[in-house]
């Protein structure tokens, strides 16, 4: 496999295309943004003005975009399924409902081509470095030949399962952790600071102690920021946790901290800080307490 098209050259799938183009690959690469095209040409790739002639002839189509419909539209009312090879292989790395993706895979099975559903983790930063972790589900042998491809985007390649979907619930459930402990570090900070604790303190106190987590060393310098860098905003955060809860609706599992974590980077957004660090839940904290925005 050589000929790589690419839908979604993002903050994260541009870097991830320019990773390909560095491993060898050809890649010819489509975004609605025209400088987002330009930005592949000039890292070696071939830019292309629809989602088709990104997929004309393409061995394997990475789509990182932001949704199922998304993809859904990319592949089918925009024709880019049916400009990859005949026995090319469509690989989604959007975070999906896995419900969704089992959907999409069906349909693109139904023409002989084949599906890997492997959503990655690991931000802008792994996107950059090509140090994502990366969940893919399909049978073995399909599998084993995009395997390449995805060592080129990250450095923690898992094979998940056979079927659609499992992959988008192993991100599911990823998002579910990183959500919660999120929230939770923020409302740790919050009660600190009700009481005029130096979160600074705090903050190397909990670090080496069993409270600590990764998300409390990497959100939790950020927290003290009052404008952090944003490495991840807090609208992915609404959009992952809703689909952890529709993933536990479909599931019939009860999910409530995931639930209330939801409701926290939702009303963060409802403020209008949708774009913010994901850190900045803690506003919302701030803004419930009266603490405002003590540091």
């Amino acid at each position: 496999m050589t000929t790589i098209g690419f839908i979604g050259l993002g903050s994260m799938g541009l870097p991830m295309a320019t990773n390909l183009l560095r491993a060898g690959y050809v890649v010819r690469g489509f975004d609605l943004r025209a400088e987002s095209v330009s930005a592949l040409e000039r890292a070696g790739g071939t830019g292309a003005g629809t989602a088709a002639e990104a997929a004309r002839g393409a061995d394997a189509l990475v789509l990182m975009v932001v949704n199922a419909a998304q993809a859904e539209t990319v592949l089918f009312a925009d024709g880019a399924l049916g400009g990859v090879a005949s026995d090319g292989i469509v690989v989604l790395m959007a975070t999906c409902p896995p419900g969704e993706v089992a959907g999409l895979a069906r349909r693109v099975e139904e023409t002989g081509r084949s599906f890997v559903d492997s959503p990655v983790s690991g931000g802008v930063v792994g996107a950059v470095g090509a140090t994502l972790t990366i969940m893919a589900a399909a049978p073995r042998s399909v599998f084993e030949k995009v395997r390449p491809i995805l060592e080129a985007l990250g450095d923690k390649v898992y094979h998940v399962g056979e079927e659609p979907g499992q992959g988008a619930t192993v991100k599911t459930v990823n998002q579910l952790l990183c959500g919660v402990h999120i929230a939770v570090v923020a409302e740790a900070f919050a009660l600190a600071v009700r009481k005029g604790v130096d979160l600074n303190i705090l903050l190397e106190i909990m670090g080496g102690s069993s409270a600590s987590s990764w998300m409390l060393k990497d959100r939790g310098p950020r927290m003290l920021e009052a404008d952090p860098e944003i490495t991840s905003a807090v609208d992915i955060f609404v959009k992952d946790l809703g689909i952890v809860l529709e993933a536990g609706r479909d599931a019939k599992v009860a999910l409530p901290l995931a639930a209330v974590a939801h409701q926290l980077f939702l009303a963060t957004s409802g403020r209008g800080e949708g774009g913010a660090d994901d850190s900045q839940v803690i506003r919302t904290y701030h803004a419930m307490n009266g603490t405002g925005g003590s540091r």
